[in-house]
């Protein structure tokens, strides 16, 4: 990680040329500028500017009808782009290169822009403090590489393309020695970009992968992941290969998740989730904190699963949970226990897939908790068993479309993150859906072509 001077130091001797400088978009990917150095210190370190159509689009960049914050009757005007300096760093993998995430505001009054990923997360966590706690999180990413270019695989239309591997490589050292070249890139150059990265190992499909960085504050741990899956995407963009973070990207596949794993820490830095003398260790606290998860788990569900896609995920028997259980130490529930009875003890949420925005995904979670604590939720009893055969009401939604009104009609998430936002994502979830169903798939067309 780099300040202000020591970057300045480095413009000045030439060690660095260029910075990169960019926002979270609402998928949760990084948009923005790269500027020559000798701007960047000399005005751009301050503030730029984007067009606000950044945060009205889809995945391809459309600009979509029916966002009130920018349009074509609004004329589509400017943001400002306010470099956090604390995210400075240095990118190891491109030759004299800097990198910052800025946060985004009115281009005429400076007020944030409240329907930004990254605003959305800082707002809740200063619900949080006002309750005198601050979050602990940590992702896991998973991931799917592939021997072809970015540009070989679009040319096969993605159908034929081919993993890394040929056969499960969950925890498989012979198998990931084989990608390792690329793997230690990926370690290396994220360790040497002021992350902290603790592994890479295999994961439970043919060429699936998995990153692991340390526990850290929410914020610090949102900045990271976006900035981690443009790095990974990259430096495979560099080593001639390409991945994918679809949550599922073949039906015979595994899908890819985004493991959540969180903690509250008291303002001295005390874990909040800890009593030694309680059941499990678990504290009131974090009693209330995962009852309100619990209780949320479908009115968050468009923030773990944004995307049509992100919905075939959700299959029986993949790890991946179809129910909002909460267990000890159990891979088939919504929500696992880790590290009972101990000053490690958190929760993992194994609903999110890997194309989740962390910020949006964070921001809900701790919106949910905090409506726990607030209201002393009752915790339910824990799940023991295969959750894959509960089918009880804690089922959680299985459609974009589903996921959408339980999201446009949460009161609680309306009452936490205000009606702007709630309003912002759902129409952006309208508008996937819609784009879906105006779409004619090859699998109507070979299925019934002749047969109907």
């Amino acid at each position: 990680m780099l300040t202000l001077e020591e970057l300045k130091k480095l413009v000045l001797e030439g060690s660095v040329d260029t910075v990169v400088v960019s926002i979270p978009d609402m998928q949760g990917r990084l948009m923005g500028k790269r500027f020559h150095a000798k701007h960047f210190m000399d005005s751009a370190w301050k503030q730029t500017h984007c067009c606000n159509y950044l945060l009205a689009t889809d995945l391809d960049m459309t600009p979509v009808e029916g966002f009130h914050s920018a349009s074509w009757s609004t004329g589509y005007g400017d943001y400002s782009m306010i470099p956090d300096l604390t995210t400075l760093r240095i990118v190891p993998w491109f030759e004299k290169t800097a990198a910052v995430i800025c946060d985004l505001v009115d281009y005429q009054y400076h007020k944030p822009i409240t329907f930004s990923p990254r605003f959305i997360l800082k707002r809740q966590l200063e619900r949080l403090s006002d309750a005198g706690f601050s979050a602990k999180f940590a992702t896991e990413l998973e991931f799917f590489l592939f021997k072809e270019t970015y540009e070989e695989a679009r040319s096969a239309k993605y159908e034929t393309i081919t993993p890394a591997s040929e056969y499960n490589q969950d925890y498989n050292i012979f198998q990931t020695s084989k990608e390792e070249i690329f793997l230690r890139t990926i370690r290396n150059g994220l360790f040497d970009a002021g992350i902290e990265v603790e592994s890479t190992k295999g994961e439970a499909n043919a060429g699936q992968l998995e990153i692991n960085i340390a526990y850290d504050d929410a914020l610090k741990t949102a900045d990271n992941h976006v900035f981690i899956k443009n790095a990974i995407k990259e430096m495979a963009f560099l080593n001639g290969k390409s991945v994918t973070f679809l949550a599922k990207w073949h039906g015979a596949a595994a899908g890819s998740s985004c493991h959540i794993h969180q903690s509250l820490v008291s303002g001295d830095q005390t874990p909040s989730f800890v009593d030694a003398r309680a059941r499990y260790g678990m504290s009131e606290v974090m009693e209330h904190y995962l009852a309100g998860l619990i209780e949320c788990s479908n009115d968050l569900m468009l923030f773990m699963a944004p995307n049509i896609n992100s919905y075939k995920r959700f299959v029986k028997n993949t790890f991946a949970p179809t129910t909002s259980h909460w267990s000890i130490d159990n891979r088939t529930a919504g929500f696992r226990l880790v590290d009972p009875n101990r000053s490690s003890i958190r929760i993992e949420n194994r609903i999110g897939g890997a194309d989740l925005n962390p910020y949006l995904a964070m921001a809900a979670q701790i919106a949910a908790g905090l409506h726990g604590i607030e209201n002393q939720l009752t915790l339910p009893e824990v799940y023991e068993g295969n959750a894959y055969s509960a089918g009880d009401s804690n089922n959680l939604p299985t459609t974009l479309r589903q996921a959408t009104i339980f999201l446009e009609n949460s009161e609680i998430l309306r009452h936490a993150m205000g009606d702007e936002v709630v309003d912002h994502f759902v129409r952006a979830a309208e508008w996937e859906q819609e784009s879906y169903d105006n779409i004619v798939t090859g699998y109507e067309v070979s299925r019934g072509f002749e047969m109907s």
